[in-house]
């Protein structure tokens, strides 16, 4: 689906429906545009139930991370095109909104902006990563719980059409899989929750739970982390910091092999953001996502003893302590 470019008014959205008031925290990814797009378009289809982006708060971005701190200004310039009302912090944004989008490129910042959202009762997606530790993850998911408002994160690879097909059942019994995707890395957070996330999420949505250790093999240019999951599958994510950038991967299945690719954009990741708000329930267990993580931990735990095997459990235990 292909939205226009045009500009809203500034008040395009000021009579959305009560209930289905969008609101976004931080402006300095991409995805923020995408999504007030495809939610504010006058064209916008039923898929997205009439829910509209209202308000947004920029945040002040981040100085140590040159992506961030260099696209807050565009950025918000951008949104209030799509007639969204910027505010000044997250105590008003929630006062306007019903349901939030936490949006803020840099993982550090997101329990401190995520806490508030939960302890106001608010609906939220987290635009990956949802932090920059295991520690921080494991503690935004359970204080989620406590005050049982739902939380929901996904990379939009998830949602591949291939990937999918495979959840679906195209494939058989899923025997192991082989994921790649970019896996830049960013001082500030664990190796792979920067952008290797993204061929990670591909592994565990074909792969399911399960995974009992992880071993890495570190180079400047390549990472490799190979899974053993609880019943004898090998599942594999190889993250790239040279060559041309894509994302996909072979699953190994009953009933043959099916290549995953290619990325199709950010409407139907979306459109289950949209069902999480709707219906409270998030599309991906927080239990998965929480061990996708502790995969990527007990992947760098690993890189620090030369690529010895590390054992999920333990690194959840850590992280939990």
């Amino acid at each position: 689906m292909a939205f226009a470019n045009s500009a809203f008014s500034a008040n395009t959205n000021s009579n959305a429906e009560e209930g289905k008031r969008v609101g976004i925290i931080g402006l300095d990814t991409s995805h923020c545009i995408e999504f007030a797009k495809a939610l504010n378009n006058p064209q916008a289809g039923p898929e997205f139930a009439g829910y509209k982006l209202v308000a947004a708060y920029p945040t002040a971005g981040s100085p140590d991370i040159p992506d961030s701190i260099n696209r807050v200004a565009g950025f918000t310039e951008q949104i209030k095109k799509q007639g969204v009302e910027i505010v000044g912090s997250i105590d008003e944004l929630l006062k306007k909104v019903d349901v939030v989008l936490l949006e803020t490129l840099d993982g550090r910042k997101h329990m401190e902006q995520a806490l508030p959202v939960i302890k106001a009762g608010k609906r939220m997606f987290i635009d990956k990563p949802v932090s920059a530790s295991l520690k921080d993850v494991i503690t935004i998911f359970d204080t989620a719980k406590k005050h049982n408002v739902p939380v929901f994160s996904s990379s939009s690879l998830r949602y591949m059409n291939t990937a999918q097909e495979v959840v679906q059942g195209k494939m058989g019994k899923v025997l192991g899989a082989d994921t790649f995707s970019p896996a830049t890395l960013e001082k500030s957070h664990a190796d792979l929750f920067w952008y290797g996330i993204h061929g990670v999420e591909i592994l565990f949505t074909v792969m399911g739970k399960g995974c009992k250790s992880v071993v890495r093999v570190h180079t400047e240019g390549t990472d490799l982390a190979v899974g053993t999951w609880e019943d004898g599958r090998i599942g594999t994510f190889r993250g790239t910091r040279t060559g041309k950038h894509d994302y996909g991967g072979t699953v190994f299945g009953e009933k043959g092999e099916l290549y995953l690719g290619t990325f199709g954009g950010y409407d139907t990741l979306l459109v289950k953001i949209i069902e999480f708000f709707k219906t409270g329930i998030p599309a991906v267990d927080p239990s998965e996502t929480i061990e996708l993580y502790a995969f990527m931990e007990a992947a760098d735990e690993s890189k620090r003893k030369g690529g010895a095997p590390v054992d999920l459990e333990k690194v959840l235990q850590k992280a939990r302590k």
